[in-house]
């Protein structure tokens, strides 16, 4: 790669690095990420272990930020990227192999800024929901995504593609109870408010002032009984009636611009 002076460096962690300690995000192994935000972004994270980037000349120059000189990078063209990854998957000429985040614990994140919300998804399995609330939460500036560690996709190149680079931005916690959780947010002074379409509070009248959990179930079985009772209140978004539903990820993002705004 060319190297150019206005380019920032590329901060992350070179895969000559070892040691680093295993997450909770289901991944036992390294992580494929693909596409140029999602590997740019884990390659400004310094938290990242880096382990090997294959790539196009054309997608090392896309990249904001130069690679050190000793970055193992295998130059292949966009035929052979495409054998690395997901069938179709869109990569725009960047493979990275990366080992998995490490563990992020709610307690840190309770500790943290009370005034940012916390979104927690009650078996939100398919992964591009996932990455995309999970840039709903960036962008609106969320603490944290808590999800059960059973009944969630693990860290990977689809939900990365669909974060589009907010998988190093937001910390996932991943739990193995979630009504639990729930009771831990709630002692920390949390409001816990669920979405639920068959609620009689609309959102805007039940969201209150101080930190709020937003709790969001799966598309079609909504929040589990167990979930929905450890919220201190349910509450739905107003659709018209030629629609049923929102897609999850789309209700997150709602909820998520309410609390943004109610500050305003």
């Amino acid at each position: 790669m060319a190297r150019q002076n206005d380019k920032r460096a590329l901060r992350g962690r070179a895969g000559r690095m070892q040691g680093g300690r295993g997450s909770g995000r289901a991944s036992t192994g390294n992580v494929r990420l693909w596409g140029r935000h999602a590997v740019e972004a884990a390659l400004k994270n310094p938290d990242r272990i880096h382990r090997k980037l294959w790539a196009t000349r054309e997608g090392i120059a896309s990249l904001d930020g130069e690679l050190p000189d000793d970055f193992p990078v295998e130059y292949a063209d966009a035929a052979d990227l495409g054998r690395l990854v997901a069938r179709d998957a869109p990569h725009q000429g960047l493979v990275l192999e990366c080992a998995p985040l490490d563990d992020v614990h709610l307690a840190d994140v309770i500790d943290g800024d009370a005034d940012r919300p916390v979104v927690v998804l009650d078996q939100v399995t398919d992964p591009h929901n996932v990455g995309a609330i999970l840039r709903s939460a960036a962008a609106f500036g969320a603490a944290a995504v808590v999800t059960q560690d059973r009944h969630a996709p693990p860290e990977s190149g689809v939900v990365a593609k669909s974060a589009s680079g907010a998988m190093e931005i937001v910390p996932w916690v991943r739990v193995v109870n979630l009504s639990r959780a729930l009771e831990e947010l709630a002692e920390a002074g949390y409001w816990r408010l669920g979405l639920a379409g068959e609620a009689e509070a609309v959102f805007a009248e039940a969201l209150p002032t101080g930190p709020v959990a937003l709790v969001l179930g799966a598309e079609g079985e909504g929040l589990r009984q167990n979930v929905a009772s450890h919220c201190d209140a349910l509450a739905r978004l107003p659709i018209g009636e030629a629609m049923e539903s929102l897609n999850v990820s789309n209700a997150a993002a709602i909820a998520l611009y309410a609390v943004a705004a109610r500050t305003e």
